[in-house]
């Protein structure tokens, strides 16, 4: 397949380039089903393979071979509680608990958050169906941004295709305000400390994302909020940016990984603190705030606190260690 690229394209990445190119022409095709075209190879300029984030820098030619897609699954509204901090007509704020998925995926086709939310739309009577912007998957309706399954904290979720596209946007343009919450290993030396590093997959990890390899920035601000005792401390982590598994990243990368996180943690060798792990049963990481400006006028802020699991973990690493007589 051949997709021509306007001059209007020049500086955008190739990937979105080429979905709005081929969504114009009417085909349907996520970005999924892309990245997946790039990472085989099938993506060529002048008979050159090229990447996913090529910036471009003129018209051009783009050959391409579409995969067969992948069957999508069309998400159907589920009994699942939800605690809604905010609601209007046009989007929703929710304080998603550690261990629910934000939308299907591989492993995950029932049980997520927009489940959830499709079955509260449906029990109030309001439009059974959510916004999907274009080059995403039916399985991700009102999807604006995602927390990692075991983070806990505040999400927004819209109703409408208006609100849908401006809060992207806003996300696009590193407008939206958010802060997380963290439990780290050790106590930093630092009270601030700005991060900023690549961002790409680990070569030797593919779960997991690498400071050191990729085309994208990641900008992470953390902030000490206080020691925990001697082996530990609650961090706040302010995003410029928002990447995959950032948060996670970086603190893995300063040397001080989010506690309980079995892919960006290091091997614990105290029995006291195996023991608050094992019994946390998530990684330590809680969305505390979140600010953007309403689709419809006006700014909202809000703040949610720690998960009660969380601050029963800050509370146990607080206390003392009993002392031997």
């Amino acid at each position: 397949m051949q997709v021509g690229l306007s001059e209007a394209v020049i500086g955008q990445r190739l990937d979105r380039a080429l979905v709005e190119a081929l969504v114009g022409l009417g085909h349907e095709i996520t970005r999924s089903q892309l990245a997946r075209s790039f990472a085989a190879g099938q993506v060529r300029i002048d008979g050159r393979v090229v990447k996913r984030g090529t910036k471009l820098e003129r018209a051009c030619e783009v050959e391409l071979e579409l995969l067969a897609p992948q069957p999508l699954v069309h998400a159907e509204p589920e009994p699942i509680p939800l605690t809604i901090i905010h609601e209007d007509r046009s989007l929703l704020v929710i304080d998603k608990p550690a261990g629910m998925v934000v939308h299907a995926g591989p492993g995950h086709s029932h049980g997520t958050l927009v489940n959830a939310v499709l079955y509260h739309l449906e029990v109030n009577r309001e439009a059974r169906a959510l916004p999907v912007l274009p080059g995403n998957g039916p399985e991700r309706p009102g999807v604006v941004h995602r927390l990692d399954r075991d983070t806990s904290g505040l999400i927004v979720v819209a109703k409408t295709l208006p609100a849908l596209t401006a809060l992207a946007e806003q996300f696009r343009a590193h407008s939206i305000e958010r802060a997380y919450l963290g439990i780290v290993h050790g106590v930093p030396s630092w009270t601030q400390h700005r991060v900023e590093t690549w961002h790409g997959r680990d070569p030797t990890e593919r779960r997991r994302f690498s400071p050191e390899h990729g085309e994208r920035r990641a900008i992470t601000t953390m902030s000490l909020v206080r020691a925990l005792g001697s082996k530990a401390a609650l961090l706040r982590f302010e995003l410029e940016t928002g990447r995959t598994h950032q948060i996670r990243m970086h603190a893995r990368h300063v040397g001080h990984p989010i506690f309980a996180d079995s892919l960006y943690g290091r091997r614990v060798r105290d029995p006291r603190e195996q023991a608050l792990s094992e019994q946390l049963g998530r990684h330590a990481l809680h969305a505390a705030v979140l600010g953007f400006e309403h689709p419809d006028g006006g700014r909202l802020r809000f703040e949610s606190p720690l998960a009660a699991e969380l601050a029963e973990l800050v509370i146990a690493l607080e206390t003392p260690r009993p002392t031997r007589s």
